[in-house]
């Protein structure tokens, strides 16, 4: 059984930091993509970064790159998403998923496998 868990949420002032991770069992990890997408409420879910397999390839959506920044250690199972100069719009539930596809895609219907989430809080 596949479980992904997010964890390293909270609530922060705007400027602030914030480090995510992303615990995977159940799959082969060095084997999937990883990605975070969020969500805001009212809003659909949206991409913000994916890694491929080995960590050498990364995709960020334009909102946040310079921002964020993913990574990922196979060693432990985890990936994370380092989240500095954070602003009010970066509210959201952080999703971490994984993917089978080769590439690091932003395309939601591509991860196969997602976590329930964890909340992040940007105070202005």
């Amino acid at each position: 059984q596949v479980q992904l868990v997010e964890s390293g949420g909270g609530l922060v002032q705007a400027g602030g930091s914030l480090r995510l991770s992303c615990a995977a069992s159940g799959l082969t990890f060095s084997g999937h993509v990883m990605g975070w997408f969020r969500q805001a409420p009212g809003k659909e879910r949206e991409f913000v970064a994916a890694i491929g397999r080995s960590g050498g390839a990364t995709n960020y959506a334009g909102s946040v790159r310079g921002r964020f920044t993913i990574s990922r250690d196979n060693a432990k199972n985890t990936v994370y998403l380092q989240m500095n100069s954070l602003k009010p719009e970066d509210t959201a539930v952080y999703y971490c998923a994984a993917s089978g596809f080769v590439q690091p895609m932003p395309i939601m219907t591509l991860y196969n496998y997602w976590g329930q989430g964890t909340q992040v809080t940007v105070s202005s």
